[in-house]
């Protein structure tokens, strides 16, 4: 329990300074927000649930008002989730969200919308960088985006891709870099591909206390020698190679397993014979939860994978406003009298007769000039 900053008390009411609460300062810039009472039936506790917010249990101090300003800091009343809470969420039947992140602004949106794990994903080589493949970003890049991500992540679980070369030539390398990963980018997790091949780097992390989410199927780090981004476990034989991945992935102290671009039933089985969750990516419905990149579920590059849902398609109304932007500073339209800052009219009126005056004096400098 931990009381009410004063600062949150100007935006709360009375009454809130006597509950309890749990309170992560955090950065984002949120909208004024009305606190509203909510007395949960049957029981005597009272959420307080705030207007402006799409997760009802988040709310922030509304201070931000431009770019250029630093952001201000979040207090968030939505638990803050750990591995205990994945394994609740997991014993109790409840799907998993993960969502991709590469930088603040997005952090700070998966954070909002109440998503339960934050992926930092090396696919930010190609949905960021550029890149062409996930296996051109290097350590340093990622953890620059770690902790940007990190910035804006107060309760969702954040976990990072380990970049490819910076695991695979022994445990002990894994070890090293993974520690950069937690300490520098401040993440609480790192990621890794490869099926029981890597089982003796995964245990040797997770016996240092490093958590490690699995990743097998599809592995876009390995698609070279995979023969590009291809469906696996396809045939009976590769499918119970990937059963076998799993359960040497489980053995080895993962605390999930991602699926990708596997088929419906192997993926659902996969998921039926282990005790710890499955985040799917193209593996159907069947796992403990899902994952999309962020960049491909908001239409911001057009074509997607099959197996991606376009929640929004954002490109075209994000190059539709740019083009409205360059249209109105050709046309002078923007910036109006609304976007300006105004001056009192006393010290206008001497600005104005300043200029005045300075004009008069310049006119007459050039008439003597002349002379």
């Amino acid at each position: 329990m931990s009381a009410v900053p004063a600062r949150f008390a100007q935006v709360a009411s009375k009454n809130l300074s006597r509950m309890p609460w749990s309170v992560n300062a955090g950065l984002v810039a949120c909208a004024p927000l009305r606190v509203v009472h909510q007395r949960v039936a049957g029981g005597p506790q009272v959420r307080d649930t705030f207007s402006g917010m799409n997760h009802p249990l988040r709310t922030s101090v509304h201070m931000r008002s431009y770019s250029s300003r630093p952001a201000d800091a979040v207090m968030s009343v939505r638990p803050k989730v750990t591995l205990a809470t994945l394994r609740k969420l997991y014993k109790r039947g409840e799907p998993i969200t993960v969502m991709t992140a590469h930088d603040f602004p997005t952090g700070t949106l998966v954070d909002k919308a109440g998503i339960d794990m934050t992926l930092v994903g090396d696919s930010l080589a190609m949905v960021a960088l550029g890149h062409t493949s996930t296996s051109e970003i290097t350590i340093d890049e990622m953890l620059h985006h770690c902790r940007a991500v990190a910035r804006g992540t107060r309760s969702s679980f954040l976990v990072a891709d380990m970049a490819f070369g910076t695991y695979e030539t022994s445990p002990d390398q894994a070890v090293t870099n993974a520690v950069r990963m937690m300490k520098e980018g401040k993440v609480e997790a790192v990621k890794l591909e490869g099926g029981k091949e890597m089982a003796p780097t995964i245990a040797r992390l997770t016996q240092v206390g490093i958590p490690v989410l699995g990743h097998i199927g599809l592995t876009p780090q390995r698609q070279a020698s995979l023969g590009g981004y291809k469906v696996q476990g396809k045939t009976v034989a590769k499918a119970k190679a990937m059963i076998e991945d799993a359960i040497a992935l489980q053995q080895a102290g993962c605390y999930a397993i991602v699926l990708e671009a596997v088929p419906e039933p192997v993926a659902r089985h996969i998921t039926d014979i282990l005790t710890i969750p499955t985040i799917g990516i193209g593996a159907g419905a069947g796992c403990s939860g899902q994952v999309l990149v962020q960049q491909d579920m908001l239409g911001l590059y057009g074509q997607v994978p099959r197996f991606c849902k376009t929640y929004r398609s954002l490109a075209d109304d994000i190059v539709g406003a740019l083009r409205e932007f360059s249209a109105d500073v050709k046309s002078r339209a923007f910036p109006a009298e609304e976007h300006c800052y105004p001056m009192p009219q006393e010290e206008l009126k001497r600005f104005m007769t300043m200029v005045h005056d300075q004009k008069e004096d310049e006119q007459k400098g050039a008439s003597l000039g002349h002379a």
